[in-house]
């Protein structure tokens, strides 16, 4: 039973039922929202933020306590990795909400996550991997200023030349020069005036900064995205010559869609391709008719002009993206590498830092993208432990697609069991559907003997 296991940290996935096909939002297992994509080595490393589900209802009743992690190398199947920083790890911050937006970059092997702590500044954390564990290095707040409320949504950028930027701000933006050590800053506070404003514009118009700034640099232009009007909020850009501007505004990448009141982009080239993540509310509109601050981060492709100006991309689609590669199922794969999922939620064993997904009710399923068996697979392992017995399916192609076979789940206690199941070749669609039961699923592996 489950009471064999160390506490668990249990996460909520809210009940779904979409097309198959469907990849918007990427994540489904939790509310997340302004993500931080950060490309390394091979790896999308997507950092979010983390609306509990009792958020709301109501515009702006945000509560967020936790910024978590994903990754893809695919683009499409996305692992958890759970709570990677919380507002426990800045003591000198509020500690009952305020885990607002966040960006993660590396340097010199160094992975340093900057962090709105909603109303008391903005702070740094530190560690030696992209999966930390992250530290405060310096105990207090990096920005704090008189306008401290306004001190969110921080974006840090290193020049070609090692100068570090960090950016933040609503409603207007604003900039520090970093220090090398990423964890002190050098000059004067600046503020960037008339970001988003057309040249000979007022000074408020359709277009305007709101908040969210995403800076970068890509084939010599520098790029300020932000989230773009309020309420609803879009996502606009400017451009310059210079990390410090002046910013020539330059459009809409997406234009505000009355289903979601905020925005949030974090943009990256990735294996050839280029991409903007952002969020909408449709998981919560999914649920209930009522507008709670419960969003979903979603991504879209997206190609630049000759001249590096961005065309305007339509909102949110379903189907998201394509998936680069395929999945190798003759690897050990994380349970918690998910492409869909319904019915399921996410768990941590706190003394072994084991990561697991749980079935919360007969027919839960999940779906991975784009699993490629190659000339044939004949069998599947999988780790497991039952909370009250039940079988899992493995189907291709659909959750009551083609049956290969079962895993019966009766033991408390986490086990390894295998079942030979029909030959399958080539790349299909992997579901993994839990029936019966309650049960827990650390990992998975296809092998063909």
């Amino acid at each position: 039973m489950i009471k064999k296991f160390s506490v668990l940290i249990l996460f909520f996935v809210g009940v779904i039922a979409l097309r198959s096909i469907a990849q918007n939002p990427v994540i489904q297992t939790r509310f997340t929202a302004d993500p931080a994509p950060l490309v390394y080595k091979d790896t999308v490393y997507l950092y979010t933020t983390h609306d509990e589900n009792t958020a709301g209802p109501g515009m702006g009743k945000f509560l967020m306590k936790e910024w978590l992690l994903y990754t893809s190398t695919d683009m499409v199947n996305w692992t958890d990795h759970g709570v990677v920083a919380s507002l426990k790890d800045f003591v000198w911050g509020r500690q009952d909400n305020g885990a607002w937006a966040h960006q993660c970059i590396e340097r010199n092997g160094k992975f340093y996550l900057y962090c709105a702590v909603q109303g008391s500044g903005i702070g740094v954390l530190v560690a030696d991997s992209p999966y930390g564990p992250f530290k405060d290095p310096i105990g207090k707040s990096l920005v704090d200023t008189d306008h401290k409320w306004n001190d969110i949504d921080p974006s840090v950028f290193i020049d070609d030349n090692g100068q570090a930027y960090l950016y933040w701000g609503n409603p207007s933006l604003w900039y520090v020069k970093l220090n090398e050590d990423m964890i002190s800053h050098a000059g004067e506070v600046t503020k960037i005036p008339n970001v988003g404003k057309e040249k000979g514009q007022a000074t408020e118009d359709t277009y305007h900064y709101q908040e969210g700034p995403w800076a970068y640099k890509r084939n010599g232009h520098y790029y300020m995205a932000y989230a773009s009007t309020c309420c609803p909020e879009g996502i606009g850009y400017a451009m310059s010559n210079s990390a410090t501007g002046p910013w020539e505004y330059k459009g809409y990448m997406m234009k505000p869609n009355a289903k979601s009141s905020g925005n949030h982009p974090g943009i990256i080239d990735y294996k050839g391709k280029s991409y903007v993540f952002g969020f909408n509310y449709r998981l919560n509109f999914m649920l209930t008719e009522q507008h709670h601050e419960r969003r979903s981060v979603c991504a879209e492709e997206f190609k630049y002009n000759p001249d590096g100006t961005i065309p305007e991309l339509p909102w949110w689609s379903e189907n998201g993206v394509e998936q680069i590669g395929n999945l190798n199922p003759f690897k050990r794969t994380a349970a918690e590498t998910i492409n869909w999922a319904e019915g399921m939620t996410t768990a941590k064993d706190i003394k072994t830092g084991q990561f697991f997904v749980c079935n919360k009710n007969t027919g839960a399923y999940i779906k991975i993208r784009g699993v490629d068996f190659g000339k044939g697979a004949k069998k599947i392992e999988a780790c497991v432990a039952a909370i009250t017995a039940g079988s899992l399916e493995i189907r291709i192609d659909d959750k009551a697609g083609t049956l290969l076979g079962t895993l019966n789940v009766k033991s408390p206690k986490w086990e390894t069991i295998s079942s030979s199941i029909k030959t399958v070749k080539g790349k299909h669609d992997l579901y993994l559907v839990f029936k019966g039961g309650r049960f827990n699923l650390d990992w998975w592996k296809m092998k063909a003997n």
